[in-house]
């Protein structure tokens, strides 16, 4: 080879030696610019964000609260990502913190206030590390979060930006503070969680009952665990029974539920007799009604499609009685079937609500009358036609003597004037009338939820209805037919839910009409039957009633009394108008308490003393001695000492009275 190749070919090696150890020292420059000096010494905190801010070519807000000095002596390089994190370790130790805000600015901040700042909310698909301010929302599933929450807030930095906050309706816990922290918080509750999150086993019983079962094994437990610690009844099996399939639910621990299922399935044995006796006392049911409503459940439980033999064999045993006495029930039956039988005894002695109906009747009537005559007469009595207060016969009459004629005229309603002749006389009758009347009753009864209650105040009026008095008849007769007229309520109530109640209403206020005319008794009767829909507590129109009579009537002396103008020295007339006005109103109250109860009848009993207390004030006309009698006082007795009577002629000492509560 020529020494002019070997040269060339060393120029070509030396070239490209020289170009790697280029690339090198660019690379190793370029590494060299990436890595940090971590060694501060008593340097102002302010110089060493902004230090630390040059360097990683963010922009970084100060709070002004925020100052002091640091120490830090590292003798390692660190990169820009380990420059960070060191930067976040170095706040974190002298009580601040960082928030990133979305447009890269960085604030630094006291760490107590950084919870309430916007720092980012994540969940458990992204990681944060390090001091980093998050807040992190965890689902739980298992286990209360309001249960778990103060533990938490034990392992968290409280005083400073740590904070731990439960939402109880979507059981959720919501975390915030340093991101190592808060892992570390993350991982605690996940590990809670899966604790909580236990298997159960349905053991559903054939001939004992679940109620019974469950409160036997939980007898056995506490017997056998004695005192109670935290640890054991975590591990301890919960049960609950499910009266409608007549089964046990068993939750727990794998090898606890397994001891007890076995303990369940030993005890779940046919019994050697026909069944056992259970005596119910009833608080509220009627035993009777409640008795009816088993013995067709037992059948319907018999003749149902899925009922299995045993439950057949059960009813054949089956015997449910009522002792009215003590309002008791009395069953005999087998356990599975007293389950069921139990059940519904409880469900249907309950307190029921009670309903307080008042009726207001409101009745204003108002008549007006004009009566206007002539009467002429002789002194042999003749007249032109009847007056209702006198005839002009008795003041002709008058002449004959005095008296009869003062008599007469004390009879005579309104204004007269007249003449009285040797045989004959004229008198001029003017009356005008007007009545008024203001009715008010207000009937009232309480009755339960849909029982009807009835109430009536007045009398009975006896009405002939047949009679027999012919010669034909041996013993003559009559038949009377009592009809009660006054004020009528007869209400069943229905309470809807909520607080509305449905009424079948019938009202009536009825009495007896004056007529002479007729040939029998008259009765006026004003009634209302309806169903109506009420809020508790207001006040509603049922039924009402406007009307207006007016009646003229003219008696007069054929063919005189038609003459123009002297045609009324010939006649009378009378002239009436009558106007009634009747509402109903109603106002139903649910009671459902006896407070509500007892609330309603104090109001009730304290009015009536009002009214009585004030009587006995006023006294009694014509009567000073005399002292009206007033209830007790709300929650006291009545009675009466006879030694506190003491007579003096003919006063009367106060009879006092002794509350007794």
């Amino acid at each position: 080879m020529s020494l002019f190749r070997i040269q060339k070919k060393l120029s070509k090696r030396l070239i490209f030696s020289l170009l790697v150890l280029l690339i090198c020292a660019i690379n190793a420059g370029r590494v060299a610019a990436t890595e940090y000096s971590a060694s501060f010494k008593n340097a102002d905190i302010n110089e060493f964000i902004n230090i630390v801010g040059k360097n990683l070519n963010k922009t970084i807000i100060l709070d002004p609260s925020v100052r002091g000095s640091i120490n830090v002596r590292s003798y390692d390089l660190l990169n820009e990502k380990q420059y960070y994190q060191f930067f976040l370790n170095v706040l974190e130790v002298y009580g601040f913190a960082t928030v990133e805000m979305d447009n890269g600015i960085v604030k630094v901040v006291k760490a107590k206030d950084a919870k309430t700042a916007a720092i980012p909310v994540v969940d458990d698909g992204t990681t944060y590390a390090g001091d980093q301010m998050v807040t992190r929302v965890v689902p739980v599933t298992n286990v209360s979060v309001r249960e778990l929450a103060p533990l938490l807030r034990q392992l968290n930095d409280n005083a400073g930006g740590g904070n731990v906050v439960h939402y109880d309706p979507s059981n959720v816990l919501m975390i915030t503070g340093r991101a190592a922290v808060v892992n570390r918080l993350v991982e605690i509750v996940h590990r809670v969680d899966k604790a909580g999150d236990q298997e159960v086993d349905i053991i559903k019983l054939k001939y004992a009952s679940a109620l019974e079962m469950v409160k036997i094994v939980n007898a056995i437990q506490q017997s056998s665990s004695g005192t109670k610690n935290i640890s054991s009844s975590v591990l301890e099996p919960k049960l609950v029974a499910d009266e409608r399939t007549n089964s046990v639910i068993i939750s727990g621990e794998p090898k606890s539920r397994a001891r007890i299922v076995k303990l369940i399935k030993s005890l779940d044995a046919e019994l050697l007799n026909e069944g056992n006796t259970h005596v119910f006392y009833l608080k509220y049911a009627n035993a009777q009604e409640v008795v009816d409503v088993l013995q067709g459940v037992s059948k319907n439980i018999d003749s149902s499609p899925g009922g299995t033999a045993a439950q057949s064999s059960a009813n054949q045993s089956l015997s449910i009685q009522a002792h009215e006495g003590t309002n008791a029930i009395v069953v005999s039956a087998q356990p599975a079937l007293m389950s069921s039988l139990t059940s519904i005894i409880r469900q249907l002695d309950i307190r029921r609500a009670q309903v307080l109906v008042e009726a207001i009747i409101v009745e204003v009537s108002e008549g007006d009358g004009i009566n206007l005559n002539v009467q002429w007469g002789t002194s042999n009595g003749g007249t032109q036609f009847q007056d209702s207060a006198v005839t002009t016969g008795d003041i002709v009459a008058g002449t004959q003597s005095d008296d009869a004629a003062i008599s007469a005229l004390a009879q005579i309603s309104g204004g007269i004037a007249g003449y009285v002749g040797s045989n004959w006389g004229v008198v001029l009758q003017a009356l005008s009338s007007a009545t008024t009347s203001n009715i008010l009753a207000t009937p009232s009864i309480t009755t339960l939820d849909n029982q009807e209650a009835s109430f009536i105040v007045g009398d009975e009026v006896p009405v002939l209805t047949g009679t027999a008095s012919s010669s034909g008849i041996d013993n003559p007769f009559q038949t009377i037919e009592r009809k009660e007229i006054g004020i009528k309520l007869t209400v069943t109530p229905q309470i809807n839910e909520g607080d509305s109640v449905q009424m079948i209403i019938e009202q009536e206020v009825s009495g007896i009409k004056n007529d002479t005319s007729a040939v029998d008794v008259i009765f006026s009767t004003r009634s209302v039957k309806t169903t109506v829909l009420a809020k508790s507590g207001e006040t509603i129109v049922i039924g009402g009633l406007i009307d207006e009579t007016v009646n003229e009537t003219v008696q007069k002396v054929p063919l005189l009394g038609d003459i123009p103008l002297l045609g009324f020295l010939f006649r009378s007339t009378e002239s009436s108008t009558e106007k009634r006005n009747l509402m109903v109103f109603l106002r139903a109250t649910i009671i459902r308490s006896d407070e509500t109860m007892m609330e309603l009848s104090t109001r009730k009993y304290s009015l009536i003393r009002a009214v009585q207390e004030k009587q006995r004030d006023l006294g009694i006309n014509l009567m000073p001695n005399a002292i009206p009698p007033v209830l007790p006082e709300w929650g006291q007795s009545y009675e009466i000492n006879p030694d506190n009577f003491i007579k003096s002629g003919s006063k009367t000492k106060k009879p006092t009275t002794e509350g007794v509560n």
